[in-house]
C-alpha cells in the first residue's frame, strides 16, 4: 500500500506518481498549452508558486520516470506517455467540477479547491462512470474543455472579449482567470457562460468596452475583456 501516492496506467505500465509529481505533471500540460510545446522552468516555477530549483529537481524526477523530456535552455517537453499522464489529473478535475455544479448545486466560484482533491483518486472505473453519469460533458463549468480518455480536447473557436469588434454579438463560454475573486465579480454583473450581450462600444483611451445586456448598458474594464472568452453568434 501507498501512503501520499497512487498509481496509475500508461501504456500498459504500473507507474507509481506522487501527488506532487501529478501536480507538476498538471502544471506542465496546461502551460504548454495541452502538451504541444515546451516550457521553461521559470515559466512552472511561476504557476506553481515555487523556486526555479525545486522544479528543476522535480523535473529530474519526472525525466526519470520518462513523463518528460529536458534539455538546459531548451526547456520541458511532455513525453507522450507524460501527456496522457497530465490529461487524466485534468480530465477528472473538469468532470468533478460538473458533478459538484450540476448535481450538488456548488457555484462556479466554489468549486477548483474542493476538484484539486478529488482529482487524485486513483479509481479509474470511478472517473468512467462519472464521465457516463454526467452524459459525458465536453467542458467545465468555467469553459474549459475536459480530455477524453486517450487525452484528446475538442478544438474550440472561442475568442477573448477584448478581441471582439464592435457590434458583435457574444456568448460568454469561459473564463481565462478562474479565481474566485474574478468569478464573483462575474456573478455580480450577472455574466455566466451561457450568457448573450451585444459589443456597444470601445473606448481608445483606457480599451473599456460597454456592451448591452439585457437591454441595459454595462461597462467592462480591460481586465474584465482580457479574461472573458467568447463566440461570437452567428
Amino acid at each position: 500500500m501507498y501512503y501520499g501516492k497512487k498509481c496509475i496506467f500508461v501504456a500498459n505500465n504500473i507507474i507509481v506518481v506522487t501527488l506532487s509529481e501529478e501536480n507538476y505533471l498538471k502544471a506542465i500540460y496546461l502551460i504548454s498549452k495541452y502538451g504541444g510545446e515546451s516550457v521553461s522552468t521559470n515559466a512552472i516555477a511561476e504557476r506553481m508558486d515555487t523556486k526555479a530549483s525545486s522544479v528543476t529537481d522535480m523535473i529530474k524526477k519526472l525525466a526519470d520516470k520518462s513523463f518528460v523530456n529536458y534539455k538546459k535552455y531548451q526547456g520541458v517537453r511532455l513525453t507522450e506517455k507524460g501527456r496522457l499522464a497530465a490529461s487524466n489529473v485534468v480530465r477528472k478535475h473538469r468532470l468533478w467540477e460538473v458533478f459538484l455544479v450540476d448535481k450538488l448545486n456548488f457555484s462556479w466560484d466554489e468549486v477548483h479547491e474542493v476538484a484539486e482533491q478529488l482529482e487524485h483518486i486513483k479509481s479509474e472505473k470511478l472517473t468512467n462512470e462519472l464521465d457516463a453519469f454526467l452524459e459525458f460533458p465536453e467542458e467545465d463549468p468555467h469553459g474549459d474543455p475536459i480530455p477524453d480518455k486517450q487525452g484528446y480536447i475538442k478544438n474550440s473557436q472561442k475568442v477573448l472579449l477584448s478581441q471582439v469588434s464592435t457590434g458583435s454579438v457574444c456568448i460568454c463560454v469561459g473564463v481565462k482567470d478562474s479565481s474566485v475573486e474574478f468569478l464573483q465579480y462575474l456573478d455580480k454583473l450577472s455574466i455566466g457562460l451561457g450568457t448573450v450581450f451585444t459589443v456597444a462600444s470601445k473606448e481608445v483611451f483606457d480599451e473599456s468596452l460597454t456592451i448591452t445586456l439585457n437591454e441595459s448598458p454595462l461597462s467592462v474594464s480591460k481586465t474584465v475583456s482580457n479574461n472573458l472568452y467568447v463566440k461570437i453568434k452567428n
